[in-house]
């Protein structure tokens, strides 16, 4: 299906090539589902994670380039976005999917806990995003930027102790808004992704019947329910600074 972004009328001329995206933390799960979903959407697509070529998720090809590495690096954000340039000419579009989470009391968690997740989840964003803007201003023809969040910024469950790794989702949220204003007038949306809990190789060995008890719904996102927001934000033309919950009402309080 041809996206409905190549014929909108934005902050430059109408686009007629085939358009390029880059998906981050692209082995598995939401990301390995939103690579799949652009390719069969007719976009080029460039995939991350730290060992993507390896991990037998995906397979390059002549829209597909995978990049390896952690993307909390200046120098691994930069290749991407140079291999976005080098092979397909051009960056529509960005998902910020790569993150981590763990729970442990707040007490606990230590300086290496923080620098891990500040890596992850902030320099990860920040680097590649910052790429990817620069390229988009210099297009002049606007773009998209997604971010993975999580519904737990809003509403934190009880027995899930994870306010440090909310500090960084939080921080995430906080920058699509303020990016948001930025850059309207350019024409680059920057929208959010707030799932709640997602069937996932995370949750595993968790009780499915306890997992539906954390949503008023008593659901389970699946994978394709979040790539199918991630698609919306990225081309939903007139829609920026938005964080869409993707949580079964989970994000609305208790229940």
């Amino acid at each position: 299906m041809e996206s409905p972004m190549k014929n909108a009328q934005v902050a430059g001329p109408t686009r007629t090539a085939r358009e390029t995206i880059i998906v981050t933390g692209a082995s598995q799960g939401i990301g390995a589902g939103v690579v799949q979903a652009f390719l069969k959407r007719g976009y080029n697509v460039v995939a991350n994670s730290r060992h993507i070529t390896s991990s037998g998720t995906l397979h390059a090809s002549e829209s597909l380039a995978l990049v390896d590495g952690n993307i909390g690096e200046s120098a691994v954000a930069a290749k991407i976005v140079e291999t976005a340039i080098t092979r397909f000419g051009s960056i529509h579009a960005l998902v910020n999917n790569a993150g981590i989470f763990f729970a442990k009391p707040f007490t606990e968690f230590t300086s290496e806990d923080f620098d891990l997740l500040s890596t992850v989840n902030l320099k990860g964003f920040l680097y590649v995003t910052q790429g990817s803007v620069k390229q988009m201003l210099a297009q002049k023809r606007g773009g998209s930027v997604v971010t993975i969040t999580s519904a737990q910024v809003n509403n934190p469950i009880a027995g899930m102790a994870g306010s440090v790794p909310m500090i960084t989702k939080g921080g995430l949220e906080a920058a699509t808004y303020s990016l948001a204003s930025e850059y309207a007038q350019e024409h680059i949306r920057f929208n959010a992704v707030a799932p709640g809990i997602v069937d996932t190789p995370m949750h595993v060995n968790e009780s499915k019947d306890f997992l539906k008890t954390l949503s008023p719904m008593g659901t389970i996102s699946s994978v394709s329910d979040i790539v199918d927001a991630v698609v919306y934000l990225t081309e939903a033309l007139n829609t920026t600074g938005e964080v869409l919950h993707v949580d079964g009402g989970a994000h609305q309080g208790r229940w």
